[in-house]
């Protein structure tokens, strides 16, 4: 089949790759100058499927009020938000209930696990090297978020989740760099887990997918879908339609407005998380993997060289302005834990993304109902954790096989579209 992609995230790329390893000519079209460049871009890079999970959970709610009242919360609310942020949140609300909670949560934890697996077998099968360290330890600042943790522990066990409780001594035998000056009640140390530079994964797979015959187009930015003709695409600046047998939507937040003019209104909100990466000054003083700092939700990871911090949640504002609370909260965590680990004098990158979130938690995958249309979209936080089992899944509809995981709650009726 002669098939079009719209988006070169980690989403569209590795879409790209099991498509043209399946024999199909490929075709992907990208607004930016190169893969990976938006919410792809610069993540926390953890791999850990136990802890993908639905943001919208019972308690929800009481946690994000908490966390507005403190300079330092996990999620902000910013201004100006508008009528589509308004309408996801009465939609997220609704999704917080236990019953959809729980079974969201094992949507996303069977693909997720999935999808490490596939993700593995591709880096073993194309030889990628791509600043991968195994290994992902959640630090526990006292015996309070000890305790507070024990239901998630319930969860990993549920899911089957590799992992062991750690005392504070053990704990900084696995991280020796931590810091002795911040309290340590103990951790949570996942060894199955890993961290690993998501863009150049793309990038790496990219070039493997044109080996296969794949042509990537950038600085395309595509105009929404035609209600007469869906396979085909064409330029928002206005170009002749390419005529296709399917197109396959992973375009990020852009694929709502690609898919309005379909009937398909896709209840998608950027959610904008932090990050920030600088050279490591000193190796013996920065973490050998990843740490989660429980409290704060911070992740901080090694990637080859440098240390990413990443974190945060706003709903609302805008993905051009950096929130300076957000960033100085990564800095603070990144100080308590590895004090002198980076230079911050030079090469230091401060990024922000949005992260295209569906209100109940699980990506969207496969048919969208209008012939010819595929979707893979949705993945909020966890596009990296879901991407290859994602696009293996959708690869494997496209085919006419059955996919290699459950795929109950994953299609567009989950929408109510």
């Amino acid at each position: 089949m002669k098939i079009a992609i719209v988006g070169a995230g980690i989403i569209g790329v590795t879409t790209a790759w099991e498509l043209a390893s399946d024999g199909h000519e490929v075709s992907v079209f990208e607004r930016r100058g190169a893969a990976a460049e938006e919410a792809s871009f610069a993540n926390a890079g953890v791999v850990a499927p136990g802890y993908v999970t639905p943001w919208a959970a019972p308690g929800m709610r009481a946690k994000v009020l908490r966390s507005l009242l403190s300079s330092h919360g996990a999620i902000k609310l910013r201004w100006p938000l508008n009528s589509r942020d308004i309408g996801w949140m009465s939609r997220w609300q609704k999704a917080c209930k236990l019953e959809t909670y729980l079974a969201n949560r094992a949507r996303m934890q069977r693909l997720a696990f999935y999808s490490r697996t596939r993700l593995h077998e591709v880096t073993e099968a194309r030889e990628l090297s791509y600043e991968r360290s195994d290994g992902y330890l959640v630090l526990l600042r006292s015996k309070r978020e000890k305790k507070l943790v024990q239901p998630g522990l319930d969860v990993l066990r549920a899911a089957g989740s590799v992992f062991r409780e750690v005392d504070a001594d053990e704990a900084r035998r696995i991280e020796p760099a931590l810091s002795t000056d911040t309290a340590l009640a103990g951790g949570i140390y996942l060894p199955d887990d890993e961290v690993a530079n998501c863009r150049q994964f793309a990038l790496l797979l990219k070039w493997e997918a044109e080996g296969l015959g794949a042509q990537f187009h950038f600085n395309c930015d595509i105009a929404p879908l035609s209600r007469a003709e869906p396979t085909s695409v064409s330029l928002a600046s206005g170009s002749p339609p390419l005529r296709f047998d399917a197109v396959v939507v992973c375009a990020g937040l852009a694929s709502a407005s690609l898919l309005r003019p379909l009937g398909l209104r896709i209840p998608m909100a950027p959610i904008y998380g932090h990050s920030v990466s600088a050279p490591i000054r000193e190796s013996l003083n920065a973490p050998r993997s990843a740490v989660m700092d429980e409290r704060y939700k911070v992740a901080i990871s090694r990637l080859g060289q440098r240390v990413r911090v990443a974190g945060s949640a706003e709903i609302g504002g805008s993905l051009n302005t950096m929130n300076s609370s957000s960033v100085q909260t990564l800095y603070k965590v990144l100080h308590d834990w590895f004090p002198g680990a980076v230079t911050l004098q030079s090469g230091v990158q401060q990024w922000k993304g949005a992260r295209p979130m569906l209100p109940d938690g699980p990506p969207v995958l496969g048919a969208s109902g209008v012939p010819g249309v595929w979707l893979n979209l949705g993945h909020g936080s966890s596009g990296w954790a879901l991407s290859c089992g994602s696009a293996r899944v959708v690869a494997d509809l496209i085919r006419g096989r059955d996919a290699g995981v459950d795929l109950e709650g994953l299609g567009i009726e989950r929408l109510g579209l």
